[in-house]
């Protein structure tokens, strides 16, 4: 039986061809206010159900009861809220009870939304709860903090899905789960990344393989840090991986057009229910997951699924710890599985990696594969160029 999605049933807000059009010619008469590219991935992520059971923006008693209980309702975890923040100028002119269109940062209508709420929240105390901080250092905080300070909440109809690059591999919920069932995989692992794969991860993720049918490498594509490398290149390594060192009948690439929020702990919990909409029943969580910077311990994000029922939360977590290339044994291996000492291991952060690409140098075949090196330094070298 394929995994029951969070809540009990994968939301579909996508307007059918017949409703489109006449929300199409219904929004002409409402007020438009356009949102950024992150309001935009998060109108697409509940019209396509990654986020279900949402059907909407987040109210100020569920924002609360998340915030204080990381509990949608009872019975149903949930980590972060979805809100909708607009400009008090912009929220003067909206009253509940009516209806407003969506425009994103295509300038594109994508939705119309019905206004069942307007209110205000102390942001300090939400990012205080999401982020562990107040710190504006901190990418989320800052975006948070820049945004309105009025939020809108209600049910929305999307016009539209959003579009992204490599849009051959933007499966919904709902076309995943038929992939895996078609390929007659009954447990499947998750693996979350924004980053090329390198030797780390596909250990880990080979480890989580060997007690699953299938694995589900599942990039996250929507907006992040603007030094992140970009998805387009991330394609091209994960390509490069899955040409020459996974079994292909076991593996499926997918993406997932989801924002980065860097809030590390709770972020976690709600990758791991995102991916549990897409049908997936187990998810790898490493060192630091959507972690940034040091705000938070290396395992914070183990930790905090000890808070969550294990059973309303739906999906087996794998926790893996700090995995690297040993010389002694000249494997990768986490130190439950291998002896020595710090210095027969081999650790590369990603900032020391962005270094040797940003002088030239290949990253060592102890930390990614050689295939995968040559992109990047393809990258770097043209990156250098047009800075």
């Amino acid at each position: 039986m394929p995994i029951t999605p969070h809540g009990g049933a994968l939301v579909n807000r996508l307007a059918s061809e017949a409703e489109r059009a006449s929300l199409l010619e219904e929004s002409k008469q409402l007020p438009h206010i356009a949102v950024d590219a992150y309001a935009a991935f998060d109108i697409d992520g509940i019209a396509k159900g990654l986020f279900s059971p949402l059907t909407g923006f987040m109210d100020a008693a569920e924002t609360e009861r998340v915030l204080d209980t990381m509990t949608l309702r009872p019975g149903v975890p949930w980590t972060i809220p979805i809100l909708l923040p607009v400009s008090a100028d912009t929220a003067a002119g909206i009253e509940p009870g009516g209806k407003i269109a969506l425009d994103d940062d295509r300038g594109v209508t994508v939705a119309v939304m019905q206004v069942n709420e307007k209110f205000q929240f102390d942001r300090n105390h939400l990012v205080q709860q999401v982020y562990r901080t107040t710190d504006t250092n901190h990418p989320g905080v800052a975006y948070t903090l820049s945004r309105g300070d009025v939020y809108l909440a209600g049910p929305i109809t999307a016009l539209e899905a959003r579009t992204v690059e490599h849009e051959h591999y933007n499966l919904t919920p709902e076309a995943t789960r038929a992939a895996f069932a078609e390929r007659g995989w009954r447990r499947i692992v998750a693996f979350q990344t924004r980053n090329p794969i390198h030797r780390a991860h596909e250990y880990l993720t080979k480890c989580a393989l060997e007690i699953c049918d299938g694995l589900l490498i599942h990039p996250l594509m929507g907006a992040t840090k603007s030094d992140d490398i970009p998805g387009d290149v991330r394609m091209k390594c994960y390509h490069a991986l899955l040409e020459n060192y996974y079994p292909k009948e076991h593996v499926m690439l997918s993406i997932m057009p989801v924002n980065m929020r860097y809030a590390g702990p709770r972020e976690a919990v709600m990758h791991a229910i995102i991916r549990k909409n897409y049908g997936c029943t187990h998810f790898i969580v490493g060192r630091d997951h959507a972690g940034v910077g040091n705000y938070y311990g290396s395992y914070d994000a183990h930790y905090i699924f000890d808070e969550i029922d294990p059973v309303a939360l739906g999906i087996t977590p794998l926790f893996f710890e700090h995995a690297f290339y040993s010389r002694r044994t000249n494997e990768m291996a986490t130190k439950k599985t291998c002896p020595g000492t710090d210095a027969d291991h081999v650790f590369l952060s990603g900032t020391k990696v962005r270094e040797m690409l940003a002088r030239g140098e290949a990253p060592p075949p102890e930390f990614t594969r050689p295939e995968v090196a040559e992109i990047l330094i393809a990258w770097a070298a043209a990156d250098r160029q047009t800075a």
